[in-house]
């Protein structure tokens, strides 16, 4: 059942416990920090229910209707419609948004394609993947997750000398009902907006890590579960006029902590295997399933950024200048070119042994690297287009509440093309694309959400067929030798 955005806002009222500093959050529909972003994922849901984008946004199956997001791909027609949604939700938002619910949606429906994979090996629940999974599309969950450790937190040795408390979060009890989890998990962008965060490992553990092995879709309102909050971008004395994506689009980021949290043992998808933990992701489609849906964020956040950038030049007069029309052309490229990597996804699309569709892995791994190599300097790029312009324009909008204030920013400021509030409307959404703490938060987001660069670069390297590759070079040298190539006499 598709949720409206009233029914999205009625069912997080779960007693969740959110800390903003020292700063206990009770109600974050009534928080300025929080409450705007709420506003937006209700806009979100609202969207998703549109009759008009029914076909776009979600499918039947026995006479049901769910989000397009757990739509599972048997064909490249159930790609293209999977794509389509994600394109959809992404340019609601932009492409800002990294954590829209169709990401963790998509990791969820991954995984069920290849349950083979987790049976008959020590610590898995397969017949939870797929509870889960159908817990979550009939009721329209919206989940994010938390499959990092904390930063230090390896090093166990050090907090056993010390007699401190290991960070790293992980089983303390077990029982006949389910476990006990206690420690710290990171970094659940969009928690405080979710139903549920997946708990998990993304990164290798050690093969002694076991009770790190942790796996689990938990709702975020457990008791003994605190949201340790970033500092929110939103604030009270910023106007959607002066900082529109941040007034819409911060999805906040979480430290998830736990102290002796209870999860029943039908939540648990991974115990006590350090291996099978990290290795659900990669030996299912789930990590591609769900960075595909990257993939196509950046495409949408791409060509805005290239739609800003253009009109900045238009209204500063150098759009036709050729150094700027050379520029404009190669960001143009790079759209252009980023648009045709998420394509070839589907068109280079695979299969399954299990007879599910995928999109080609080497693509997606590809594309991940190309956004995270170029996003910076994309973003400098614009900056350099924008110059000092938006330094030359008022504070803020409350320059309009003063009728003789108005009247000498109009005088000054209008040009024969453009107005002054106009062109104070593009800058001021451009600096909060470049400059602000959202887009300083968005640069780190970019280079790190599917972790460090090395990493990246190996899914690159494994997921690249080498002998293939060999092939075409020894393939070549074997059509000849030196005796066959004797110097040619008169």
């Amino acid at each position: 059942m598709l949720k409206t955005g009233k029914e999205y806002l009625e069912s997080i009222h779960d007693g969740r416990v959110i800390y903003v500093g020292g700063e206990r959050i009770d109600d974050i529909t009534r928080h300025v920090g929080f409450c705007r972003g709420l506003r937006t994922y209700a806009a979100l849901f609202d969207m998703k229910a549109d009759p008009a984008l029914r076909d776009i946004m979600s499918y039947e199956e026995d006479g049901e209707r769910y989000s397009m997001y757990y739509l599972q791909p048997r064909s490249q027609e159930d790609l293209r419609r999977r794509s389509a949604a994600h394109r959809k939700i992404t340019e609601f938002g932009m492409g800002i948004m990294g954590r829209t619910p169709d990401a963790v949606g998509g990791n969820i429906t991954g995984l069920t394609m290849n349950l083979d994979y987790f049976r008959n090996k020590p610590g898995s629940h397969p017949e939870n993947v797929l509870n889960i999974y159908e817990h979550m599309r009939k009721n329209d969950i919206f989940a994010t997750y938390a499959i990092v450790p904390p930063q230090g937190a390896r090093d166990r040795n050090y907090y056993q000398s010390k007699g401190l408390q290991q960070p790293a979060l992980r089983v303390t009890k077990e029982t006949d009902a389910g476990v006990i989890l206690n420690g710290m998990k990171m970094l659940a962008t969009g928690a405080v907006y979710a139903h549920e965060v997946l708990i998990g490992n993304i990164m290798p553990l050690a093969p002694d890590h076991t009770k790190e092995a942790i796996t689990c879709m938990i709702p975020l309102g457990l008791p003994g579960l605190q949201l340790w909050a970033r500092p929110p971008f939103n604030r009270d004395d910023i106007s959607e006029f002066d900082a529109p994506l941040t007034y819409r689009f911060d999805e906040s980021d979480c430290m998830l902590i736990f102290k002796d949290v209870f999860v029943p043992w039908e939540k648990v998808i991974v115990h006590d295997n350090a291996d099978l933990s990290r290795n659900i992701y990669i030996n299912t489609p789930a990590h591609i399933i769900a960075n595909h849906q990257c993939n196509v964020r950046f495409a949408t956040k791409l060509r805005f950024l290239l739609s800003v950038a253009s009109l900045i030049t238009r209204m500063t007069g150098a759009r036709d200048i050729p150094a700027v029309r050379d520029t404009l052309g190669r960001l143009a490229a790079m759209e252009a070119g980023y648009a045709a990597m998420v394509d070839g996804q589907i068109e280079a699309y695979e299969t399954t042994a299990s007879g599910y569709a995928v999109f080609n892995r080497r693509y997606v791994y590809a594309a991940i690297h190309w956004a995270m190599e170029n996003h910076s300097g994309i973003i400098d790029t614009l900056r350099e287009l924008m110059g000092g312009g938006h330094f030359q324009f008022p504070a803020n909008a409350s320059v309009f509440d003063d009728p003789e204030l108005a009247e000498v920013f109009d005088t000054y400021w209008t040009t024969s093309e453009f107005t002054a509030k106009d062109r104070m409307k593009l800058f001021k959404l451009a600096w909060d694309l470049v400059g602000s703490d959202l887009a300083s938060r968005a640069t780190s987001y970019e280079k790190f959400f599917v972790g460090p660069a090395f990493a990246v670069r190996n899914y690159n390297f494994i997921n690249t067929p080498w002998d293939e590759i060999h092939n075409i070079t020894e393939s070549f040298m074997a059509q000849y030798d030196i005796e066959q190539n004797a110097p040619v006499t008169n």
